[in-house]
């Protein structure tokens, strides 16, 4: 290992290769090779880093995967210039935020680790577009993660979170997402957004269907077995009497009133910020395109992913996606394809 360092130094190397050497302890003498781009020490025993290790200001790429490390090395933060980072399988447990400062980072992969929880401060990898953390115990993904708009790839599969933030959909430059054997309930409705999806796995989780227009997503692959969707099954139900509240049936008003440009309540409700904001709720009925702000009825409907929007599966599949009606009255109209989502109780026998 020393002789390599030496001719590394002798040589005014910008690479160094000490993988799978049974390091223990990196020597110092290694960071007296300020001109070293790459450094590769994964697969060894390293439990820790020499603070010596902050004259590396010119190191691109860190590659720490296969170690003894329990906690990111606190050095770490202070090399501005790294691009790669790799600490996969190792021990560590908390990322502290003193690392979450790299400017320059594109690449961050925490593979097979044992870590809870990320810090508000990931929102500062401004330039960060892999970020990798499969077989973690992740229970929640700040919604800070949702800034780094040039995120390209997303992998948290084997974690054990419940929820995906809603405002995911800032993350435009998203191509795939991989949220395979968590526990999702569902997917953020604002997913429809991700205009250049390609990939997306969810397999193993609790999904019953997928969000509101999600059919129209240009995804090229989709991995959704072992979830819970729905299913198309005839079964009575009994429609409850449908009132409206005043609130509901005024916002629905003002939202129809709202699309002419011409009208007046148009040209008025600039002047009134908090009503604009409470009326960005609000939505769309699938069927007559009527609006509404918080009354709805939840249905169903089934889509085959080879005949509609711009999905380009090499597989035939038949999904549920969820839709939202703005009365019975609509739900009754005869000639369209939506059926209501029942809730049944097992019993044991």
């Amino acid at each position: 290992m020393a002789e390599s360092v030496i001719r590394a130094l002798y040589a005014k190397s910008t690479s160094l290769n000490l993988s799978s050497k049974k390091i223990k302890n990196v020597p110092k003498c290694v960071s007296r090779l300020t001109n070293l781009s790459v450094l590769l020490l994964k697969n060894n025993s390293i439990t820790a880093l020499p603070v010596e290790l902050i004259s590396l200001q010119h190191l691109t790429e860190l590659n720490l995967g296969n170690n003894a490390l329990k906690e990111v090395p606190a050095v770490l933060g202070h090399l501005e210039s790294l691009r790669k980072l790799y600490l996969f399988s190792n021990q560590i447990t908390v990322v502290p935020h003193e690392v979450m400062g790299l400017p320059n980072l594109e690449v961050l992969n925490l593979n097979h680790n044992q870590i809870q929880r990320l810090p508000a401060e990931i929102r500062s990898l401004s330039k960060l577009q892999h970020l990798s953390m499969l077989d973690n115990k992740l229970e929640e993904v700040p919604v800070e993660v949702c800034h780094l708009i040039k995120l390209s790839e997303i992998n948290l599969t084997s974690n054990k979170l419940s929820r995906l933030p809603q405002e995911l959909y800032h993350c435009k430059e998203l191509t795939k997402l991989y949220v395979a054997r968590n526990k999702l309930i569902n997917l953020p409705e604002g997913i429809r957004a991700l205009a250049k999806l390609q990939v997306l796995d969810v397999a193993g989780n609790k999904l019953s269907m997928f969000p509101i227009e999600f059919h129209l997503l240009p995804l090229k692959e989709l991995y959704f077995e072992g979830n819970r969707f729905v299913r198309c099954v005839p079964m009575p139900s009994v429609q409850d009497v449908q009132v409206l509240t005043l609130k509901e049936l005024v916002a629905r008003f003002v939202l129809k009133e709202d699309r002419s440009k011409s009208s007046l309540v148009h040209g008025m409700l600039p002047y009134y910020p908090c009503l604009t904001a409470l009326l960005a709720n609000g939505g769309c009925c699938a069927l007559c395109l009527g609006p509404y702000l918080t009354t709805w009825l939840e249905c169903v409907h089934f889509v085959s992913l080879k005949k509609v929007g711009d999905m380009k599966m090499r597989n035939s599949f038949t999904i549920p996606v969820r839709a939202l009606l703005c009365s019975y009255k609509c739900f009754n109209t005869d000639g369209h394809s939506y059926y209501g989502v029942a809730s049944r109780k097992i019993q044991d026998n």
